[in-house]
C-alpha cells in the first residue's frame, strides 16, 4: 500500500503555527486495512464490527523505526505496588490533541487532524478525526471535549482549582464547540506557550472524559438516578466522590481502577492496579492509529505489569530474562553495573533515554505549612541557604550515586538553551561555618543536645517525609542530609511511607518537607516549571496552597509579593508569540526564580537509560522523558516482538 501525506500552511512569522495538517488521508482502500489475529473470531462472531468500520476516516499514521512490524506477545514490565500510577501512563497513556514528534522538535496534530493558532495566540482551534471511537466503540466527538469543558473543569465541585494549562493569569479558556468534530479554545490574553502544553503534561485532560458513560455519575445528566448509584457505592458519600471514583482529573489511582471506562489509547485494563499482585492490559479494538502498510496498531497483544515493592528486586527480575521492559525506578547509577552485567542472562539491551530533570533529588520544604512557626521559618530564604551550605553534596554523590552526578541546585541542564549558571551553583559549596552564621541569626538558641530552638521555645524539628522511589536511594540521601544537619543545629526527623501516601499528604498540604526529584530540566524547561515556582497542583507541592491561587485566584492562598512577582514573569513567558521572545522572557523568570530560591537541589543527573528485550523491535533510541506523560509510550504502539532475533 502507498500512503500520502501531506501538510498544510507555513509557520507565521510571528513563531507560532498559523495551521497545520499532518496525517494520511483515507485510501480508496480502506477495506483492506488489516488488524490483529487475536481479534478475527470476534469480528466472525459479529462481535466487533470489521476494521475498516473501527478506524477513524484518516487513522494517523505511525512512522516505523525499524519497519512493518508483526503482531502478537505479551509486553513483560514491572510497577511499584503503591503510588505508581505515572508508570501507567507513561507506557498506555499519551493521547492527546496534539503530540510532540518523538524528538521533541515541533507539535504534531493526534487526535485533531488539523489545529490552527490565531497570530495573537489567544485562540486556538482543533478539528478531531472523523470517525474516533471510545474503546467500547461509542463515537468521540466534540461533545466529549464539551463535557470535560463545560461539566467538569468549570464545575467547582469536580474543579475547585483550575488546572494552569488552561487558564492564563487566573483566567480560565472558554472552549466552544464549533461543530461535531471542531473546537475552539480561547484566552483573554495571549497564550503562545498553549500548544506545547497541550502536548505535554496535562494536555489529555479534555480527552479522557467519555460524556456517554461518566454523565451517569454527574449530577446534572441524572440528578434522580444519583441517589441509587451512592447506595450501591456507600463510601463514595456524594455524587462528586462518586464521579471522581469512577475517574480522576491528573491520572490519579481512580482512572487505573476503573475497567468500565472507556478510553482511547491503544491498551484497555483487564486487571486494575489495586490489590493483586499484577496489572495487566489488552488491545483497544477500536485505536486509531495504523501503520505504514494499513495494519491496525499496536502489533502487541497485552501488557502486564509486576507488583513489586522494591527496586532492587525489580533489577534481579530484569536481569534473570522475566521482563522484556523496564526504566523506572531502576534506570539509575544504582543499578547500572548489575544491569549491564546482566544483559545476555536477562536477554535484552541498554538503550539511552533522554531524561535529564531539573535536580535527581530535592529538598522541598513546604513554604505554606499549616504550622505558623514552621511556615515563617521555611519561607525564611536565609534558612533555606543555611541548609543548603549545610549538606555534602560530593560526599552523597561519591557514595549514594557511585560518583554520577555534580553538585547543584534545581536548574535547567547545561545543554540547554536556558541553562542559568547562577541558579545551577549558589549556595552548593559545602559550609557548615556559614551555615551556622545564618542560623545563629535565625535561631541562636538550642537545647542541651546541640538543636536549635524556635520563637516559641521548641525543638525546632522537620518531619521529612521520604518514600524509595525512582531506584534514587532517597532514604540513604534523607539519612546524611540529617546528619549534615544536625551538625549545624537541625533536628531533621525521618518518616519513610509509600507514595500512595505521600500524594494524599502533599495533596492536603500536611507535609513538613520532602524529598524528591524536579523535572524543568531539558525538554520540559519551558513548559513544566512547578519546581522554579508554585505552578501546579500535581506532584511538587512545595507551596501547594499559592499554586491553587495561581490557577485561579478565587482559591488556595494569595501569595506574598515576591511570588506573585514571580509568577507574572511566567505569565510573560506564556504570552509570548515569538521563539526568541519567549526565550527571553523564560531567561527572566529563571533568574528571578533563582533570586526566590525556593528549592534545594542536591546533584544534577546524569542520563538515564531503559532495558528492552533483544527481541523487541521498533524501539526509538534516546526517547526523551518530560514530565508525566511522554516515554516511552508515543512510540509503544509501534514496538513488535521478532523472535528471530538473538
Amino acid at each position: 500500500m502507498r500512503y500520502q501525506q501531506k501538510l498544510l500552511g507555513v509557520v507565521a512569522s510571528t513563531g507560532l503555527l498559523s495551521i497545520m495538517l499532518l496525517g494520511p488521508f483515507a485510501p480508496a482502500w480502506a477495506a483492506d486495512y488489516k488488524q490483529a489475529p487475536i481479534l478475527d473470531e470476534q469480528v466472525k462472531a459479529g462481535k466487533l464490527p470489521a476494521v475498516a468500520n473501527r478506524l477513524p476516516e484518516k487513522p494517523y499514521v505511525e512512522t516505523m523505526v525499524d519497519g512493518v512490524g508483526k503482531y502478537g506477545g505479551t509486553l513483560r514490565t514491572t510497577i511499584l505496588a503503591n503510588g505508581d500510577q505515572y508508570n501507567l501512563t507513561r507506557t498506555i497513556a499519551n493521547e492527546l490533541l496534539v503530540r510532540w514528534d518523538p524528538q521533541w522538535k515541533k507539535v504534531m496534530p493526534s487526535l485533531a487532524e488539523e489545529f490552527k493558532a490565531s497570530d495573537d495566540a489567544t485562540t486556538y482551534t482543533f478539528k478531531l478525526r472523523k470517525g474516533l471511537k471510545w474503546s467500547d466503540g461509542q463515537p468521540f466527538t466534540a461533545d466529549d471535549i464539551m463535557f470535560w469543558y463545560e461539566d467538569v473543569f468549570m464545575n467547582n465541585a469536580l474543579s475547585p482549582a483550575k488546572n494552569p494549562t488552561f487558564t492564563v493569569a487566573g483566567k480560565p479558556v472558554k472552549v466552544t464547540k464549533i461543530d461535531d468534530l471542531t473546537v475552539e479554545f480561547k484566552f483573554e490574553t495571549p497564550y503562545g506557550l498553549f500548544l506545547q502544553q497541550l502536548a505535554y503534561g496535562q494536555g489529555h485532560l479534555p480527552v479522557i472524559y467519555p460524556k456517554h458513560y461518566l454523565k451517569q455519575f454527574h449530577e446534572k445528566y441524572n440528578k434522580e438516578g444519583i441517589p441509587a448509584l451512592l447506595k450501591a457505592n456507600p463510601a463514595a458519600g456524594d455524587w462528586v466522590a462518586l464521579f471522581n471514583s469512577k475517574v480522576s482529573l491528573s491520572f490519579q489511582p481512580p482512572f487505573w481502577q476503573n475497567l468500565e471506562l472507556p478510553t482511547l489509547n491503544p491498551w484497555v485494563l483487564t486487571v486494575p492496579y489495586a490489590d493483586s499482585e499484577r496489572v495487566a492490559a489488552t488491545r483497544n479494538p477500536y485505536y486509531w492509529k495504523i501503520d505504514t502498510a494499513g495494519n491496525q496498531l499496536p502489533y502487541i497483544d497485552n501488557v502486564t505489569w509486576a507488583k513489586l515493592d522494591d527496586p532492587q528486586v525489580m533489577a534481579l527480575k530484569m536481569t534473570s530474562g522475566e521482563f522484556d521492559f523496564a526504566f523506572r525506578h531502576i534506570n539509575n547509577s544504582t543499578f547500572k553495573s548489575v544491569l549491564f552485567d546482566g544483559q545476555k542472562t536477562g536477554n535484552y539491551r541498554i538503550v539511552d533515554v533522554k531524561d535529564l530533570p531539573a535536580s535527581d533529588a530535592a529538598i522541598l520544604l513546604n513554604l505554606t505549612s499549616t504550622d505558623p512557626v514552621k511556615r515563617k521559618i521555611f519561607q525564611n530564604k536565609d534558612f533555606r541557604i543555611a541548609l543548603s551550605h549545610a549538606i555534602n553534596r560530593q560526599e552523597i554523590i561519591d557514595l549514594v550515586y557511585v560518583g554520577q552526578g555534580a553538585p547543584a541546585q534545581v536548574a535547567a541542564q547545561p545543554e540547554h538553551e536556558l541553562f542559568n549558571e547562577r541558579q545551577a551553583k549558589q549556595y552548593t559549596e559545602f559550609d557548615p561555618k556559614r551555615s551556622n552564621e545564618i542560623l545563629d541569626k535565625i535561631m541562636p538558641k538550642k537545647d542541651a543536645e546541640g538543636f536549635r530552638l524556635d520563637e516559641t521555645g521548641k525543638r525546632f524539628t522537620i518531619n521529612f517525609m521520604v518514600a524509595d522511589v525512582f531506584g534514587l536511594s532517597y532514604p540513604d540521601i534523607m539519612q546524611m542530609v540529617q546528619q549534615y544537619a544536625k551538625d549545624v543545629g537541625i533536628d531533621i526527623q525521618i518518616r519513610t511511607t509509600d507514595r500512595a501516601r505521600l500524594n494524599t499528604m502533599w495533596a492536603a498540604n500536611e507535609q513538613d518537607a520532602y524529598i524528591w526529584n524536579c523535572v524543568g530540566g531539558l525538554s520540559d524547561a519551558y513548559t513544566d516549571v512547578r519546581c522554579y515556582m508554585p505552578f501546579q497542583k500535581a506532584d511538587i507541592f512545595f507551596a501547594v496552597r499559592w499554586a491553587e491561587w495561581y490557577a485561579n485566584h478565587n482559591t488556595g492562598e494569595e501569595p506574598p509579593a515576591n511570588i506573585k512577582e514571580l509568577m507574572a514573569a511566567y505569565d510573560k513567558v506564556n504570552a509570548a508569540v515569538t521563539d526568541d521572545d519567549r526565550r527571553e522572557r523564560t531567561k527572566e523568570f529563571l533568574n528571578l526564580s533563582a533570586d526566590n530560591f525556593l528549592n534545594i537541589g542536591i546533584s544534577r543527573p546524569m542520563p538515564k537509560y531503559m532495558m528492552v528485550s533483544n527481541n523487541l523491535k521498533n524501539v526509538v533510541n534516546g526517547l526523551p522523558i518530560a514530565g508525566n506523560l511522554w516515554h516511552p509510550a508515543p512510540t509503544l504502539t509501534q514496538w513488535y516482538f521478532d523472535k528471530s532475533t538473538k
